[in-house]
């Protein structure tokens, strides 16, 4: 696989800046912002994109934010504590995000995919940061990776009103 990025310090300091720590191995961040559409291939044929990473990357923001809901809401129930963890990782808030990070100036997209404004709908990029989820834990660990999650989700939990979830009937 020819490297989006070449290994200089400019590519270890983008991921830097978005992700506060530099990569280990930075072709799994590659791969992270790498979609479908470019139909890239590696030497033994498989698709080279961000899906694998995405579905791992989906489960640990599930987790995480399980964890950080199960930890700041002791008084909510699991039904409650549902509603609240899908509030905080549908796909416009992962969207919003991304954009903040800018991370469509770092995402590789398909010629079809650019033409059809790919940039501009919120999957994408939401898959994009699912898969950069997947990239940082296999680069790191889990405690990393929730540290990742947490601060970039810490505005919008802030903005949680646990109370239009209920309360347990005890």
């Amino acid at each position: 696989i020819r490297l989006l990025f070449r290994k200089d310090r400019e590519s270890y300091l983008c991921f830097y800046r978005i992700l506060g720590f530099y990569p280990r191995n930075i072709q799994l961040y590659e791969q992270a912002l790498l979609h479908k559409s470019t139909s890239l291939r590696s030497e033994k044929g498989r698709p080279l994109n961000n899906e694998r990473l995405e579905f791992l990357g989906d489960s640990l923001l599930n987790c995480v934010t399980a964890i950080n809901l199960y930890e700041r809401y002791v008084e909510l129930n699991e039904g409650n504590l549902s509603r609240l963890r899908s509030s905080l990782v549908r796909q416009q808030a992962l969207y919003e995000i991304a954009q903040k990070l800018d991370m469509s100036s770092f995402l590789r997209l398909g010629e079809g995919e650019l033409k059809a404004g790919g940039f501009k709908r919120p999957s994408i990029l939401a898959d994009a940061m699912e898969a950069l989820f997947g990239a940082i834990f296999l680069d790191s660990d889990f405690e990393t990776v929730r540290r990742v999650i947490t601060q970039l989700f810490t505005d919008m939990m802030k903005g949680l009103d646990p109370e239009t979830f209920g309360k347990d009937a005890k």
